[in-house]
């Protein structure tokens, strides 16, 4: 198995301390069976086979990728990185491979799918709660409700759980063929799927790998690597 774990360079620079490293580690997979991956990689990576994908978090999403122009003085973009991670998320696509995204991952799947965000959540969207909260990274500081109980994110917890919150721009417009299988109690989507029969698409605006000691968030991570293995199979069985 090979899953590519696209990142920042500056969180690449931490190697196998990245915490979504450890964080897959954790919930069973192999270090040799994982990559973490940057634009710098572009050329290598995009010809590389992988059976999965996990967008991690990171900076801001450039607007004109959703057709607008900066608003915020807050927005600080890497276009490299976007525009790898859109063609890395092309490829994913037509090989209809497993996708994770975290956080910015979320972002980034609502663009591919013609969605738009908040530049600045907290500027831009009426909320009872600012977004990020300052926290510590693993501390649970509000609650996400289930609105898909048939859901992959259903398959994790039931209701509601607790999550912590740590970015600035959020899902504004959904994209076409996305469906919201979770909300803040402030209205913004927490969690997106795909709409359709695609094998393994979700998605989340929180970070569970920081909250690996909670059962509900260490499954999001175990059902991800779980529906990698299946694709690994049938390639080294030679059926790709």
């Amino acid at each position: 198995m090979r899953i590519a774990i696209s990142i920042a360079q500056k969180e690449k620079a931490k190697g196998t301390s990245s915490p979504y490293f450890q964080a897959l580690l954790a919930v069973g997979a192999k270090p040799e069976e994982l990559a973490l991956v940057t634009a710098a990689d572009s050329a290598r990576i995009i010809a590389a086979d992988f059976d999965g994908i996990l967008l991690a978090g990171g900076g801001d999403i450039d607007p004109s990728l959703y057709g607008e122009q900066t608003r915020c003085s807050s927005v600080h973009v890497d276009r490299a990185r976007d525009d790898f991670e859109l063609t890395l998320l092309e490829r994913t696509l037509a090989r209809r491979l497993p996708i994770l995204g975290i956080c910015r991952g979320i972002q980034m799947i609502n663009v591919k799918f013609g969605g738009t965000l908040y530049q600045d959540v907290n500027a831009e969207a009426a909320l009872e709660r600012e977004h990020p909260l300052s926290a510590r990274r693993s501390e649970a500081v509000h609650t996400v409700t289930l609105t898909d109980p048939d859901s992959r994110l259903g398959e994790a917890f039931t209701g509601s759980c607790r999550v912590n919150s740590l970015h600035r721009q959020a899902i504004k417009r959904l994209g076409r063929g996305l469906k919201a299988t979770a909300h803040s109690e402030d209205g913004l989507v927490e969690a997106v799927e795909s709409a359709d029969d695609y094998p393994y698409l979700l998605a989340v605006q929180w970070h569970p790998e920081e909250m690996l000691e909670h059962p509900e968030q260490r499954k999001i991570l175990e059902a991800f690597v779980a529906a990698c293995r299946p694709f690994a199979a049938r390639r080294r069985a030679g059926g790709e």
